[in-house]
């Protein structure tokens, strides 16, 4: 499969890739972009960066998030000490900072128990 005849958003996925990657977010089925020693915070802001969300609004991106998906208390550890449950809201808040347009999440409350499952279906509605 050639990726130049894909299209997302009337454009082509090679051509505008950098154009295309700030409108999309994507939280994998497997926690495979987290980074083991990596805070919860600097995931936060080393993926606003890489969606080029301007310098002068990551700390308020980063905040709201930190706190939408309610890993606030989290924000100082490494995403090795963090239960499977908050590693995947640490992947579904990668997903959806900078607000894209076009989010494609795969299970991302597999492993979750019902309450935090609930919690993180009412995020993403």
């Amino acid at each position: 499969m050639s990726f130049g005849s894909i299209q997302v958003a009337g454009m082509e996925f090679r051509k505008y890739f950098g154009k295309l990657r700030r409108l999309l977010g994507y939280c994998p089925q497997f926690d495979d972009a987290l980074i083991d020693m990596l805070t919860v915070e600097e995931h936060l802001y080393y993926y606003a960066r890489l969606k080029s969300v301007p310098a002068y609004l990551r700390e308020a991106v980063v905040d709201r998030i930190l706190k939408e998906l309610n890993l606030l208390s989290h924000k100082y550890k490494t995403s090795q000490t963090l239960s499977g449950g908050n590693k995947r809201k640490l992947s579904v808040a990668i997903a959806l900072l900078g607000n894209p347009p076009i989010v494609l999440l795969d299970e991302p409350s597999a492993g979750m128990d019902p309450k935090a499952r609930r919690f993180l279906w009412s995020v993403v509605s």
